[in-house]
């Protein structure tokens, strides 16, 4: 979008020019930079208006029918925007692992509450829904709203009959075809970096439903949240591997999250090694 805008500032200045003249005068080599510069920053804020005032109409007290193609076709025009011109870099790698013609559970580390952002921005096509911490419902309601048009699912992680229900929700929109859902099996972002233990249960929803799971890492979000428009940040995201149903049958869910656990280690141990 950014180089869109760009492209359309330029289009306008001449268009503005043919009524105003302002480019016929002696300062106009200096102007006409200018104008594009202001031009292409009013489109980005009018686009990011836009984009808010969408989500602030969303009502979360209405069941979500349908995952929202209008409201994940604005988001995948706003985060890569977003991140480029807040500085931050993302290194992505096994994107064209994660499967496009089946249901999936997607896990994955949790560093920081930029996990699921950045995730969405690397995957515009997948139809995928996270299950967050309530808190999130109560604390960020834009992001909240934005959650809820995408089948995005609050859980209470102290209350384990409250858990439990999210978790047949979730079952119940893979089965149905709605949409794919992503967990971070940690339960909560790991305020050091390293890996926690894994929350079984969480991988219920893919035993239950009959589908893969594609196991991910990612690493450098934690910064963004001070280093974000002002200095550029670099944030590490790799698909590691697919375990396909068929593998399911065969393991507990305990075996599963030592299987997960090991090969996200492995991962994250594989991205430190780049960035060092």
């Amino acid at each position: 979008m950014i180089y869109i805008y760009l492209v359309l500032a330029a289009v306008l200045i001449p268009i503005i020019d043919r009524f105003s003249g302002f480019l016929h005068n002696a300062n106009s080599w200096w102007v006409c930079p200018l104008s594009l510069l202001g031009l292409f920053v009013l489109l980005v804020v009018l686009h990011f208006a836009f984009v808010v005032s969408a989500i602030l109409l969303v009502n979360t007290k209405k069941p979500a029918e349908r995952f929202s193609k209008f409201y994940r076709t604005i988001i995948n025009a706003t985060l890569p925007m977003f991140f480029k011109i807040s500085g931050v870099k993302i290194h992505a790698e096994g994107l064209e692992l994660v499967p496009e013609d089946t249901r999936f559970l997607f896990v994955c580390n949790h560093i920081d509450n930029f996990d699921p952002v950045v995730i969405m921005s690397l995957l515009p096509k997948a139809e995928l829904g996270f299950i967050g911490k309530k808190e999130i419902y109560e604390k960020m309601p834009i992001v909240a709203k934005a959650m809820h048009k995408l089948y995005g699912l609050p859980i209470d992680r102290e209350n384990n009959r409250e858990a439990v229900k999210t978790i047949v929700k979730a079952v119940n929109i893979i089965k149905e075809d709605k949409a794919s859902i992503g967990i971070f099996p940690e339960g909560y972002a790991s305020q050091s970096g390293e890996l926690l233990p894994m929350r079984n249960g969480a991988f219920k929803i893919a035993y239950k439903a009959n589908v893969p799971i594609v196991v991910s890492v990612i690493s450098g979000t934690k910064p963004l949240r001070y280093n974000i428009f002002r200095r550029r940040s670099d944030v590490y995201f790799k698909v590691l591997h697919i375990i396909s149903a068929e593998e399911l049958e065969k393991i507990n869910s305990t075996e599963l999250g030592d299987m997960v656990s090991e090969i996200m280690q492995k991962g994250i141990n594989s991205i430190t090694d780049i960035k060092n």
